[in-house]
């Protein structure tokens, strides 16, 4: 794995505080920037190899505040439908390059900011009609890969569980449970494929206490920063980290 020096540490630090802010307080939706971040000073796999075990510590810690709060039914659903989304995500990390794998992340980025922005401006509206079985599945599959290729799968999960009513702790606790379960099923491929190293979770528990003080922040700063300032914030991030990698990958 390639050196990691200070530059990359300050700026792992940044991504695993931003990591457990998001799914401390936010949602679990836009924890994936962590990654995206990463990725424009390291490989883009080694970054998805070191955000994995960051991103199962906080989902770790995240199970015990809502557990059995969840939807079992729509979890499983997901769950289900995700694991051969993570197997197409095998399939194509096997045969893809570097570059290849920055315009996926980067695209995905550009792509989730559009998508939410859509969202709040009325253009794609949430269905008030549950989505059928078929649908949670399909869902659930575009989660996995996704998640499995840039860790965003949180956009396709939701479209599903916004449609079944759930109220605000369900809803979380749902999807605290299917991505603690889909990172789970994630991390034997990634050290198969080399991305899941002894270096990488060296690295990534030096980086532990900064996801669970993340966390620990996003709890307190749900109660006291603007859903939409945090956002607002991330799309910028977003935007600009996505944009970034889609030019490296292009040239």
């Amino acid at each position: 794995m390639q050196t990691m020096g200070l530059e990359v540490f300050a700026i792992g630090v940044f991504a695993a505080l931003f990591a457990g802010i998001s799914k401390g307080g936010f949602g679990s939706g836009a924890a994936f920037a962590g990654a995206a971040i990463l990725a424009i000073v390291i490989s883009p796999g080694v970054a998805l190899g070191l955000m994995l075990p960051i991103l199962m510590l906080i989902d770790l810690a995240s199970l015990r505040a809502y557990w059995r709060q969840w939807s079992g039914r729509d979890a499983a659903l997901l769950v289900v439908g995700g694991l051969p989304g993570v197997a197409l995500g095998v399939v194509l990390l096997q045969r893809t390059d570097a570059d290849v794998l920055r315009l996926l992340i980067g695209g995905i980025a550009i792509g989730f900011v559009l998508w939410q922005l859509a969202m709040r401006a009325g253009l794609r509206r949430r269905s008030t009609r549950p989505m059928p079985v078929w649908g949670g599945a399909l869902a659930g599959m575009v989660a996995g890969f996704t998640s499995f290729v840039s860790h965003a799968g949180g956009p396709p999960a939701a479209v599903y569980l916004l449609s079944r009513g759930l109220d605000k702790t369900r809803y979380q606790a749902t999807t605290v449970l299917v991505f603690w379960a889909l990172n789970m099923a994630k991390a034997v491929p990634y050290a198969m494929l080399g991305l899941f190293t002894r270096d990488t979770l060296l690295f990534a528990l030096a980086l532990a206490p900064f996801a669970l003080l993340g966390a620990w922040i996003g709890v307190r700063a749900h109660r006291r920063v603007p859903e939409r300032v945090f956002f607002a914030i991330t799309y910028i991030l977003l935007v600009v980290t996505g944009v970034k990698l889609v030019w490296d990958g292009l040239s």
